[in-house]
């Protein structure tokens, strides 16, 4: 049966790059599509209304620290997330499997669930498939995820294996403890590094059925070309008609790969972290505001943005905030971050609605040539 909730609407011509729309019960989203990361209800430096003027249509909140602090049940009692945080547009939680995942030394993982001592505290908890679902539930997100083991991208294949079947066991808890219609539940494909295991995680998937596919365990250590050769594994399996999501993953570059080999929905905290750090995103590359030479430059961060930042600060102007430790740094610079991803996504939509990715895809390898010699010549 064909879903309701997604809508392919045109594929390039020339590659496997498509535009699509999912609806939800807070808005629609035309993917593809970059989520901004609100980790614990707050995109760090950014009010909502700033969001919705850099042109975020769905945002990323995540699970294991909202159930630490303040805890789903205050959540829940406050109207849900999107009251809690004044934000009516879609959001989607993960699960909380890769927050445990990184806690290495602090957890200890089990077919029952994963046993954890939280980093405020130190009191220990078990977090299950069905607690997961249920902290979920409680938070109220349009766009929910099944909980997983995000294996090392050194795990050896053995390793990985036990884990993928423990991974596609737990993905059949969450859908049976899944209870709510008006929630979307996306299944997380494993398998590590081994093309054969992310597709049997995939068909494995498919047989439980789930209203999206998400690739996890990426972004983790793993090269570039291990990396494309895990998207090219899984491409021509996905379901045509569901959305594709690959989770964590946040260069510009990443993410014009993914678009190209068919991907519609991404997340990183790379344009928000790296705003916090001087490290600003441009047509021609990275930009960093820290250095002498933007002391007396008067341009915009970036010509060709109209963002407010662009046209309302100079470079002159950003790096003495900067330097000052001023906090409108952090907001200025991460406005300006997430309307240049979010204007990145919105131009590959456009390309691909022209049947012209392809030449995009160029062009943007070719400004970033240029933005390499340049540095060369610094």
């Amino acid at each position: 049966m064909v879903p309701d909730h997604f809508r392919l609407l045109h594929q390039d011509t020339g590659c496997r790059a498509r535009t699509g729309r999912i609806t939800t019960p807070h808005g629609e989203i035309q993917t593809p599509i970059f989520m901004p990361v609100g980790t614990s209800a707050s995109v760090k430096a950014m009010r909502p209304e700033n969001l919705k003027d850099a042109g975020a249509q769905i945002i990323l909140s995540n699970t294991y620290h909202l159930y630490l602090r303040p805890g789903h049940r205050l959540v829940e009692q406050m109207g849900g997330l999107h009251k809690f945080m004044a934000w009516d547009r879609p959001i989607l939680t993960d699960s909380g499997g890769f927050q445990v995942y990184s806690l290495t030394e602090l957890r200890k993982i089990s077919e029952e669930g994963v046993k954890f001592r939280s980093h405020i505290d130190g009191s220990m908890h078990l977090l299950t498939p069905e607690l997961s679902i249920k902290i979920q539930e409680s938070l109220g997100a349009d766009i929910i995820m099944c909980f997983d083991e995000c294996p090392p991208a050194e795990a050896d294949r053995e390793y990985v294996e036990r884990s993928l079947a423990m991974t596609t066991r737990w993905a059949q808890r969450c859908k049976d403890a899944h209870s709510r219609s008006d929630q979307l539940l996306f299944g997380i494909v494993q398998g590590g590094r081994f093309a054969e295991l992310r597709q049997r995680s995939l068909q494995e998937l498919q047989e439980i059925g789930f209203d999206g596919y998400a690739l996890g365990g990426l972004s983790v250590g793993e090269t570039k070309p291990v990396m494309h050769e895990v998207m090219d594994a899984c491409s021509d399996l996905l379901p045509p008609d569901h959305p594709r999501y690959i989770m964590g993953i946040g260069t510009p570059e990443d993410l014009v790969e993914a678009v190209w080999r068919g991907y519609d929905m991404f997340d990183c905290v790379m344009p928000t972290r790296n705003a916090r750090n001087g490290m600003l995103f441009t047509s021609q590359g990275r930009l960093n505001i820290k250095r002498k030479q933007y002391e007396d430059d008067q341009g915009p961060i970036d010509p060709t943005c109209d963002c407010y930042v662009c046209r309302t600060y100079s470079r002159s102007y950003l790096r003495h905030l900067f330097r000052s430790g001023e906090i409108l740094s952090s907001m200025l610079n991460t406005h300006h971050n997430i309307a240049w991803y979010l204007n990145l996504m919105a131009r590959m939509r456009e390309a691909i609605t022209q049947d012209r990715f392809e030449a995009f895809r160029k062009e943007f390898y070719h400004q970033q040539q240029s933005e390499t010699e340049n540095h060369k010549e610094e």
